[in-house]
């Protein structure tokens, strides 16, 4: 360390004097950020590691009690189980239905049709309302009694789910308010789709290749990369869902959409266990990094980089 620093401290003697101006001036210019990022990012982080080994409620100071937290939330705690089971059930249904309806819906997009900005338009809309405007619709459209989704299925001769209200149904009506936020997984779909050339489908044209596999053979192996980083995105969003739960259900009915980030807040905010809330998140921490890592090292057997 002592030795790189000396160096660098050689080459910056080496600089010419308009070079050391520009440096400092250029430093100068980013400073903002360099203070933002030490301040609002990276001494957040380090706090959170620090209080992740002390009990801390806030209102005292923290005390020193090492491992306690962890050993707590892997041996005494139901909920934490709970709420990581909530978040991977969650995961399992909400990643698979969001890659297939997005790419879906882009496919459709990417025709050339009359009103096909409209509905591109359409699409996209819900991305940027407000996510507990949202929330707060989707909990009258899903109402047991006189949501607007029962009315329809009434109609029909359906007799509709209590959706929200049952322990059941609660994780899949949080799954499909989620698809409903696809609009901008669409758009870089769309984007890829696009991307794709034309001399490709025209060749498999020629050689009497069908619909399907030219979706099968063509568009998909080019568009992984675009799968690949949705897979990425959204592992990370949906270990920390929580806006949607926190307003429809609060975690509940008994529990079923308790989710991993709602119960960290519980944890922190409600029951003043910074502490204890700070282990959970450094615990979320690993949990993300590994199933990063692991999408990342399956990448190599199924994406497929044209170059």
């Amino acid at each position: 360390m002592y030795k790189e620093a000396h160096e660098l401290n050689f080459k910056f003697r080496r600089l010419t004097r308009q070079e050391r101006r520009n440096l400092r001036l250029g430093l100068a210019f980013i400073s903002p950020w360099i203070i933002g990022f030490l301040i609002l990012t990276l001494y957040p982080i380090a706090i959170s590691l620090f209080y992740s080994f002390n009990n801390f409620g806030l209102l005292s100071p923290p005390t020193w009690v090492g491992t306690q937290n962890y050993v707590e939330l892997f041996t005494r705690d139901d909920k934490f189980f709970t709420s990581l089971y909530n978040t991977v059930f969650f995961f399992s249904l909400a990643m698979p239905a969001s890659v297939v309806a997005a790419f879906f819906l882009a496919l459709l997009l990417n025709n050339k049709l009359h009103g096909v900005t409209f509905f591109r338009s359409v699409f996209f809309l819900p991305t940027i309302v407000p996510t507990v405007a949202s929330a707060a619709v989707w909990m009258w459209l899903l109402n047991p009694q006189w949501g607007l989704i029962n009315a329809f299925l009434r109609l029909i001769g359906v007799h509709g789910p209590p959706w929200l209200s049952s322990p059941e149904w609660a994780k899949p009506s949080l799954v499909l308010v989620a698809i409903w936020t696809i609009g901008s997984e669409v758009i870089i779909y769309l984007a890829a789709l696009q991307e794709i050339p034309r001399d490709y489908y025209e060749a498999a044209l020629v050689d009497g290749a069908t619909l399907w596999h030219r979706t099968r053979f063509i568009t998909l192996p080019l568009i992984t990369p675009v799968i690949l980083f949705h897979l990425i995105n959204g592992t990370i969003w949906a270990f920390q869902y929580f806006t949607e739960a926190f307003v429809m259900t609060g975690g509940g009915p008994a529990n079923a959409t308790l989710f991993y980030a709602l119960y960290l807040y519980r944890n922190a905010f409600t029951n003043l266990k910074m502490g204890y809330a700070s282990a959970q998140a450094w615990i979320l921490f690993f949990v993300v990094m590994v199933a990063t890592l692991i999408i990342m090292r399956s990448s190599k057997g199924w994406v497929y980089y044209e170059d």
